[in-house]
């Protein structure tokens, strides 16, 4: 299921697909190549009517430190708490280290809910 939501978000389908909150589990769980997706940034789809980006942030290291980061396109805060998401940290490569920087992360992939 994960990949053929990657391949519709890649392939630049003409309407957005709309995501369970089992796919986005599905999506979140499954592995990727960190040295093709390096760097990348998709649109995964809508959740609820709200877009789901996906970031494959990298640094120092790349691939090795690529990450992958599943957000709803909205800023943190009372924007996502609106949108029905959590607004959660999450660790982006920068320079040698990492540094937290909050998204608005769907509900399903939020930590402690």
């Amino acid at each position: 299921m994960a990949g053929s939501v990657l391949l519709s978000a890649q392939a630049g389908a003409a309407a957005p697909r709309n995501l369970s909150d089992a796919d986005l589990i599905a999506y979140a769980h499954a592995p990727y190549d960190a040295g093709a997706m390096m760097g990348k940034q998709i649109t995964l789809g809508l959740h609820r009517g709200v877009p789901v980006v996906v970031e494959f942030p990298c640094s120092d290291i790349c691939p090795q430190y690529t990450t992958q980061i599943i957000h709803y396109g909205v800023e943190p805060g009372a924007a996502c708490a609106a949108a029905g998401g959590v607004t959660q940290a999450r660790s982006v490569p920068f320079s040698i280290a990492v540094i937290k920087r909050d998204f608005c992360i769907p509900k399903p992939l939020a930590s402690g809910h």
